[in-house]
């Protein structure tokens, strides 16, 4: 299954957001980010071939994209059976580790067919709120009790089928998950997990096959759940592909004081002692750091992915962004376990979290937040083609109403800053990707009911 990609055509833009593009350089009026009116997007074999700014009217046969469009989103990180809890995670209180048994009990019960139809829907969703591209943290791997399926990989090919079917692209960051923490062996529900060790999990992964619409990376889940002597492996198997390597970093301030007594290190040296580090690892969360981790981390060009309404609804704490990016991190941004499908709010939460922690405003630009949830997140998904309305990039992008009771009033110049700090997903009115119409007026064109595929795939999973 793959991304069609559609014939020749030209989209008209009634504003977009170029980035970095020359003719949008200088174009910033009272301090606004930089917005194009009239822009001629030309569209062949699934990659942009042409932008014409200062294009006032539809050329003939146009598609008219009305409102403000942006490259497409990049959800950098996702765990698609998440979604399942949405709403019941909210309920009473306690902390990330009794959020952990209630995800343990819906893992538990996915088997490939219901992972699938799962996943179609909320990478449907993903595509109704603007996302182009995914990057699955994948770790459910075999059957309960740990016994692989016919195909190892039937749960991976899973979730490559249903970026397929919802119309997007996915970077399948296939899971290293080994251990209970630090040495331990496997609980009952992370049986389903683990392939032994890492010599296993990399010649099962290797089995996996990249595909237009889908690229496979490699992830080490976190340090507590591979052991200190197999981080190398995975690491080596991601530097011998030249592919994306993400892991869990300092989510939890117990798993620092647990490395603390084994290693006698935090988590980030225990990472860079056995490289894997890098411009091609991306830590997600990087929330409880020291200076050396910060230094570490930005020194070698790791990235970090914030997932902001996940790290505040599990109360995580607030990651250390804007050190971070100082030190040399790359940003992206992720929707994490999908508490909401939003990256204009992961974007604005990243600001505003960093402002009520500081208690002053303006760590990023509008352009700076979107470039984290476009650009930079695909780049850290290894689609460095993607994140650009320009020559040669995909065509994959997005487009935002301006005249919805969110965004109506502003100047349409100021249309990014109104996009990052006052829309949300529900005012995304296309998404196209490799030039095909995915999500049109608000309308998502394969998968015809999203909200009822939702439902029925939770109900599928209800205990």
């Amino acid at each position: 299954m793959q991304v069609t990609t559609a014939a020749p055509r030209t989209y008209w833009l009634e504003h977009a957001w170029l980035g970095t593009l020359p003719q949008a350089i200088g174009s910033a009026r009272a301090g606004g980010t930089p917005i194009e009116p009239g822009v001629a997007l030309e569209v062949a074999d699934g990659r942009i071939t042409a932008v014409r700014a200062g294009t006032p009217a539809p050329p003939p046969g146009a598609e008219v994209l009305r409102g403000l469009t942006l490259p497409g989103l990049a959800n950098a990180h996702s765990h698609a059976f998440h979604r399942a809890l949405r709403g019941t995670a909210q309920v009473g209180s306690g902390t990330f580790w009794t959020w952990r048994e209630a995800m343990y009990a819906t893992a538990a019960r996915l088997t490939p067919d219901r992972y699938h139809a799962l996943a179609r829907a909320v990478y449907a969703e993903m595509a109704l709120a603007g996302i182009t591209a995914v990057g699955e943290f994948h770790y459910v791997h075999h059957a309960p009790g740990g016994a692989p399926y016919a195909d190892p990989n039937a749960m991976g090919e899973a979730l490559i089928a249903a970026a397929a079917e919802a119309g997007i692209r996915i970077t399948l960051l296939d899971t290293a998950y080994l251990s209970s923490g630090f040495g331990q062996p496997p609980t009952t529900h992370q049986l389903r997990f683990s392939d032994g060790n890492a010599e296993a999990w990399a010649a099962r992964s290797a089995l996996l096959k990249e595909r237009d619409h889908a690229r496979i990376g490699a992830a080490i889940h976190s340090v507590r759940a591979v052991p200190a002597d197999q981080l190398e492996t995975v690491a080596r198997w991601a530097e011998e592909r030249r592919a994306p390597l993400h892991v869990h970093l300092s989510e939890q301030t117990a798993e620092n004081e647990a490395c603390q007594e084994v290693h006698g290190c935090t988590p980030t040296q225990l990472l860079a002692l056995h490289g894997v580090l890098g411009p091609r690892t991306t830590g997600v969360h990087n929330t409880h750091l020291t200076a050396e981790d910060i230094s570490l981390i930005g020194g070698s060009g790791t990235g970090t992915c914030m997932c902001p309404t996940t790290e505040r609804d599990l109360a995580d704490g607030i990651g250390p962004a804007v050190a971070l990016q100082n030190e040399g991190s790359p940003l992206s941004l992720g929707s994490d376990s999908h508490a909401v499908i939003d990256l204009l709010e992961e974007a604005r939460a990243m600001e505003l979290n960093e402002r009520l922690r500081t208690r002053t405003r303006g760590h990023w630009t509008a352009a700076a937040l979107l470039r984290a949830a476009s650009a930079d997140g695909h780049a850290a998904l290894g689609w460095e083609e993607a994140g650009a309305l320009e020559p040669g990039a995909l065509a994959d992008f997005t487009t935002i109403a301006l005249d919805s009771v969110r965004t109506a009033g502003p100047l349409p110049r100021l249309g990014a800053e109104t996009a990052v700090f006052a829309a949300s997903a529900a005012d995304v009115s296309h998404t196209v990707v490799a030039g095909r119409h995915v999500v049109r007026d608000g309308v998502h064109s394969l998968v015809p009911d999203v909200p009822r595929a939702l439902a029925d795939a939770v109900e599928a999973l209800r205990g």
